[in-house]
Order: structure tokens, then sequence, then C-alpha cells
């Protein structure tokens, strides 16, 4: 089968890009970098948010510098630093210890600042409940952070624990259609732990494509259409970097009508502690 929506982006040295993208707006490299190198770059006509991954790096975006910007060791160990790369920036990157940095970006227009967002305003709190509870991270987000100047970019982290599920009922973001819905192109992308775990990643449409895959370290999903869910599998926790990109930054997904009853269900769960 020629799987459309789905890969593993390269984990080397240096800075690594997507195979393929299916997207129009959205997308992702990953920056990989030893202590005392540099990567330098520009981010062009697209806005990017460098959210550190693990390590600890300084950073100079135009002519502003950001000293010791991180400092998880990696995506479970706390909440992330991040730095907000805008349009037409020249960017220099030095590790100050091993870092890996997640570059997601989209196209955009909004000539304002670099900025860093620390973990401080990085909101964080749970979606759903049962086998369908998973823990959130708001890093860049028209809700949770709304000072925070951006023209597409939507970011946050997911944690979905053992044998649990995630963006579940499954949801697409296809049409402008606000307070429902908001068409949006989404990307995924994966970390697993302890190491040697995965998760199964489900995506279909309202046409009948369907795609499952397994989710492993540095796999991708890339979703310009389609309903999505995820699912860990029992002792191990799957993480993933989610962000969006529209026409407007404003949120809403539209859940898949034969399964949306069982979002219905989670005041009740809650109120069993569930």
């Amino acid at each position: 089968m020629d799987y459309r929506y789905h890969c593993n982006i390269p984990a080397q040295p240096g800075l690594n890009s997507l195979p393929f993208n299916p997207c129009s707006l959205l997308d992702f490299q990953l920056l990989t970098l030893q202590p005392g190198e540099t990567w330098s770059g520009s981010s062009g006509d697209r806005e990017i948010l460098a959210v550190i991954l693990g390590g600890t790096a300084d950073f100079t975006v135009g002519g502003e510098k950001f000293a010791a910007v991180g400092g998880r060791a990696n995506v479970f160990a706390g909440k992330p630093h991040s730095v907000y790369i805008p349009i037409n920036s020249d960017i220099s990157i030095t590790a100050l210890d091993a870092v890996e940095i997640a570059l997601p970006s989209a196209p955009s227009d909004l000539a304002v600042d670099p900025y860093v967002i620390g973990p401080s305003q990085v909101a964080s709190g749970r979606w759903g409940g049962a086998n369908f509870g998973r823990n959130y991270h708001q890093i860049l987000t028209e809700i949770a952070q709304p000072s925070l100047p951006a023209r597409r970019l939507i970011v946050g982290e997911t944690f979905t624990p053992s044998g649990n599920w995630s963006t579940y009922p499954p949801h697409r973001h296809k049409n402008d259609n606000l307070p429902a819905e908001a068409a949006h192109e989404e990307m995924y992308y994966f970390r697993v732990a302890p190491d040697g775990g995965f998760g199964i990643c489900r995506m279909y449409t309202d046409e009948g494509y369907e795609e499952n895959f397994t989710v492993r370290d540095h796999g991708m999903h890339m979703m310009p259409e389609g309903y999505h869910t995820v699912v860990s599998a029992p002792g191990y926790t799957t993480y993933y970097l989610w962000f969006l990109a529209g026409s407007q930054r404003t949120q809403g997904a539209h859940e898949d009508t034969d399964l949306s009853w069982v979002g219905k269900t989670v005041p009740t769960l809650r109120d069993l502690g569930l």
C-alpha cells in the first residue's frame, strides 16, 4: 500500500527534513546538535516555533539573543522552552549540551519580534476520561496564550498513558464553520517511553480512505485531511508534538458523529474520579 500521510523523519546529526509532505501549509524539521555545535539558517517567509525537546541552546534570532534556552532532559521531563521565530529572520543556534529541537513552521506575513515561551507560560491539564484520558501542554494557542503573536501556528504536546486512547473520539479539521469546526492542517511528531515501545495511529476520511500505522520514535503523522486517533501500547507512554495551521488560529474540531457519544460521557467519568 502506498501510504499518503505518515513517515519517519530522520534523526541524524544536524538538520533533518521530512522525506515527503502532503500538507500545503505545515512543514517540520528536527535539529540535533552536540555540545558546542552551531547551526545557522533563515526563516524566509515562514514563522517557526523552535520547541526544545531536550537539552539547552543559545539562540540568536535577527538581532536578539536568547541565552541558555531549554533545560528539560527529554520530552517526558517537564514543560518545554520554545522560541518563536518570525519571518525574514537570520537564525543561529549553538548547543550548550546535546540538544534536540523541533521546528514546526507555516507561511506568515506577520512581522513581529522573536520571543521565548517559558515553562511558566505553558498551560497544562487533562483531556478526556477513563481509558481515553490524556495530558496536554498548550504551548502556543489562541486560548492559553492570547497575548503571544503568531500568524498561523498552533502548537502543543500530548502525553497518552499506558493503554489509553488519545484524540478520542476521533475528530477532523476540514471546514471553516466556527465554533463547531475550523479548517486546519495538522501534524503529530511522536516519541515513546520507555525505549522499545509503540502505539497505533488511525486516520480515515469521509470518502473512505483509511490508514493505520505503528507509532515509534520520530514517527510523523501528516494530516491535511481526515479523522485521527492514537492509542498507546500497555506499559508505554506516547508523546506527540501537535501543530496546526490554517487561515486563522481559532480552533474547532468536528468529531466522528458515530463515535461522538463517547465524549459526552466525560463529565460522568470525572465525577467518578476516572
